[in-house]
């Protein structure tokens, strides 16, 4: 199919993203989606290890199969496994992209563009012919906020583009979600985004229903160290001291905690419980 441009306040406008005062005068699109009820957005590290692309798929899959429109940046490693898991079960995903619709970035993805072009979109506010720039990703990150009422950050650098996507979700009034178990995520979950260990715990927060209970620590000195932990950041050494624990003890067991993804690191190596 062939791109269109459509001008905001046009029919076929995304009406979530035009409900934004920074929504770009006009898009190009290529592709016949029609934004569903629901959508969220999935991103990530480009280099992600192998258990955040599955987990990353996982939840594609899980949104997709309940007409959640999947959307995502067309970048590799998340975003590609988030467009791949909503594809695999029928489902609708829009590529946001950071340069002209007619300019395949990456050029590996030549393929996958089609079939998300098949099954829903492309979309980008930059016009035909121009390149993938630096400055433009952030750009790009706002659209793909603006697109989606809940963003998801599945794994993430503490300077990863993922978190200007989240931070223009929060200043657009949208739910922000986040992987446990990176600096990038981590530091979200610091900052007040909800935790998700599972693509059934994300359907869970878009569905509005309970998300499943942690499995605390059956260790008696992790266990401690979980009770010692609270909202307010705290160094090794003051919760060593609020479990009766040796420094070394604590250090051992908060890491376990966090690799767990019962506690998050924030700024300064303090840690803070996450439920």
């Amino acid at each position: 199919m062939d791109a269109r441009e459509i001008h905001r306040g046009e029919p076929g406008y995304p009406p979530r993203l035009a409900s934004i005062e920074a929504a770009p005068p006009s898009v190009w699109v290529r592709g016949s989606w029609v934004p569903a009820a629901r959508s969220v957005a999935v991103v990530g590290a480009r280099a992600a290890n192998q258990a955040s692309i599955e987990l990353a798929h996982a939840i594609g899959v899980a949104l997709g199969g309940r007409q959640v429109d999947v959307i995502s940046g067309g970048a590799l490693g998340i975003d590609a496994a988030a467009h791949r898991g909503a594809l695999s079960v029928g489902g609708t995903t829009v590529a946001v992209l950071g340069n002209g619709i007619d300019v395949v970035y990456p050029h590996v993805h030549a393929e996958l563009f089609g079939q998300i072009q098949a099954h829903g979109a492309l979309l980008t506010q930059f016009p035909p012919g121009q390149g993938p720039k630096p400055g433009q990703f952030p750009t790009r990150n706002k659209v793909i906020a603006g697109l989606a009422e809940t963003v998801v950050v599945v794994q993430a650098a503490s300077d990863s583009g993922s978190l200007h996507t989240a931070r223009a979700a929060r200043a657009y009034g949208r739910t922000v979600v986040a992987v446990p178990g990176s600096p990038g995520t981590d530091l979200l979950l610091v900052q007040g985004a909800l935790p998700a260990f599972s693509a059934e715990d994300c359907l869970a927060i878009v569905e509005g229903r309970p998300v499943a209970p942690p499995v605390l620590p059956v260790e008696p000195e992790a266990r401690r160290v979980y009770d010692a932990l609270d909202a307010t950041p705290r160094d090794v050494g003051d919760l060593a001291f609020r479990a009766g624990l040796g420094v070394g003890t604590c250090a051992a067991m908060v890491i376990d905690l966090e690799l767990g993804g019962l506690a998050a690191r924030s700024a300064g190596g303090r840690y803070v419980r996450l439920r």
